[in-house]
């Protein structure tokens, strides 16, 4: 096995890492926003009001956008095997 071969490796487990996690950490990021905006505003200063519609959010994105993940993860792992006598080899 060239080092080649496993910084490639490392690359797709990578990407598709960040494939997968980035929905959801987009979403996350866009209703934390949302929600300071809405406190700015009203000047509520409550440290905890943010974590709610977070969560739901997220929850919601898994929901959304779970099948495709699951597909993604499905894909990346169903190529390791395929290519499984390259590692050992």
């Amino acid at each position: 096995m060239s080092n080649e071969f496993v910084l490639s490796l490392a690359e797709k487990g990578i990407y598709t890492i960040l494939l997968v996690a980035g929905p959801l950490l987009i979403l996350a990021l866009a209703v934390g926003l949302l929600v300071s905006i809405f406190q700015a505003t009203t000047q509520i200063q409550e440290q905890t009001l943010a974590f709610i519609p977070k969560i739901v959010a997220v929850l919601l994105g898994i929901v959304f956008f779970g099948p495709w993940m699951l597909g993604q993860m499905i894909e990346f792992t169903i190529d390791l095997y395929q290519n499984l006598n390259q590692f050992v080899g």
